[in-house]
């Protein structure tokens, strides 16, 4: 269940995992030396498993210390809180912490809690546990130990305090750590590497953003069609509405009463929000998860976004792969600028008329600004002899294609009618088929699953 500003059930603010007074939100974590509250630590009846620590928020609570687990052979039942360390019990996606020093070991406890997963602890951990973790978080106090005889492996980040300390690079590469990360300062750093361990994060999603070059230009109605055309073809799809002042995506694809979080849920968000409690908490419409307005009114639904909201929001649905469409106003302020500097290929959709290309010009010259690679989309019919080319080179863009008209599209959402692109053999669906046909690596006019 998610409430208020959405720091439970793995959708949280507060960067680096530290908001105002120390400890954390709704983590059961109040300030150093918590973690010692609900921790049973127990010594391995396995030889060289050393000491292990299963730490998290308890069942149904808010205390760290969750639930006791059983371990694999060699191991017995935990109690609340506590963990056994058998022969057969691996990390099962926990980051391993290798640390002596207490003080430390409090802070990347509290980080990983920061990042809503737990952690496994070992002073001496064996060879499973030293491979399957998919993070492994070596203190600088224990590098010089766990340096020989060490198998080497990827996702070691070596964690120390002393930023002066030019020993540290040394005791990096004697234990195959592929970075340094020094605590204070890095704190919001190495929450999101532990937090894309334990959410398996892979490849990033492709994020196209879609952005009319006049009022009425169409670049709704082709962000909603990239969209439901990247779901039909089975891709994990995500479409944000980021224009707050738009017709409103929800009302494209028929979704004003769905059940889910809108906009204002996340308005005021700060730090890193789980990629995987954002993709759930959306609506989900015509196999996409969409993100839109508030339609209830007042001052809630009206509500600006952070641009730190905007930048975590972003970052959350790119982090789980697949597909991201964001269909974008035309004026460029800070959280529109957040949204671009996420977007990794941009559509200015402009009809062929001389009135919209002077008017897309001022917003490409906005948009270029930020954003890098802006390609434009040419919507007919064309007049005057005005021809998709002559606007791509009138704006110095490279031309993406030419999107011919659609009589019917204007009417679909007033009749009832399927979203724009689930009708396969339309324009407009061809368009974005052979759009994605290109914009995503090894991806063909059927799509595939990313």
């Amino acid at each position: 269940m998610w409430s208020g500003g959405l720091l439970d059930g793995g959708l949280w603010g507060g960067a680096g995992g530290r908001p105002r007074g120390g400890g954390l939100v709704r983590a059961g974590v109040t300030g150093p030396g918590a973690v010692a509250r609900g921790v049973s630590v127990r010594r391995s009846p396995v030889r060289g498993a050393g000491v292990r620590v299963a730490w998290g928020p308890r069942a149904g609570g808010s205390g760290p210390g969750a639930g006791g687990r059983t371990g694999g052979a060699g191991g017995s039942s935990g109690g609340e809180g506590s963990a056994s360390a058998g022969a057969g019990d691996g990390a099962g996606g926990r980051p391993l912490v290798v640390t002596e020093d207490e003080d430390l070991l409090d802070d990347l406890l509290r980080l990983c809690a920061a990042a809503g997963t737990q952690a496994e602890v070992s002073h001496a951990p064996g060879r499973q546990d030293w491979g399957a973790a998919p993070l492994v978080l070596v203190g600088d106090d224990s590098a010089g130990r766990l340096a020989a005889g060490r198998a080497r492996r990827d996702g070691v980040v070596l964690v120390g305090r002393d930023q002066d300390d030019p020993g540290v690079w040394e005791r990096a590469v004697a234990v195959g750590a592929e970075q340094v990360v020094v605590l204070p300062d890095g704190e919001t750093a190495l929450v999101d590497r532990i937090a894309d361990a334990a959410e398996g994060v892979g490849a990033q999603a492709r994020t196209v953003g879609v952005v009319g070059g006049r009022g009425g230009a169409g670049a709704s109605t082709l962000a909603c069609a990239l969209a439901v055309t990247a779901a039909r073809a089975g891709r994990r799809t995500v479409l944000v509405d980021a224009d707050p002042l738009g017709g409103g995506l929800d009302v494209l694809l028929g979704g004003e009463e769905a059940e889910g979080l809108r906009w204002p849920a996340f308005a005021s968000s700060r730090g890193r929000i789980g990629g995987a409690a954002l993709e759930e908490s959306l609506p989900r419409l015509h196999g996409l998860r969409l993100l839109s307005w508030d339609r209830g009114g007042g001052e809630a639904g009206a509500a600006p976004v952070a641009p730190e909201a905007m930048r975590s929001v972003l970052a959350a649905a790119r982090r789980r792969g697949g597909v991201v469409v964001v269909d974008l106003p035309r004026r460029v302020d800070e959280p529109v600028a957040e949204a671009l500097a996420q977007v990794d290929v941009g559509l200015l959709v402009v009809p062929a008329e001389l009135r919209a290309v002077a008017a897309a010009h001022r917003v490409a010259d906005a948009v270029r600004m930020v954003l890098g690679d802006l390609r434009v989309v040419v919507r007919g019919p064309t007049r005057g002899g005005l021809m998709a080319e002559d606007v791509a080179e009138l704006l110095r863009l490279p031309l993406a294609g030419e999107l011919p008209a659609d009589p019917g599209l204007s009417q679909a959402a007033e009749t009832g009618a399927p979203p724009p692109g689930s009708r396969p053999r339309t324009p407009l669906s061809r368009f974005c088929t052979d759009f994605w046909a290109r914009a995503l690596p090894g991806a063909s006019t059927e799509g595939a699953a990313v």
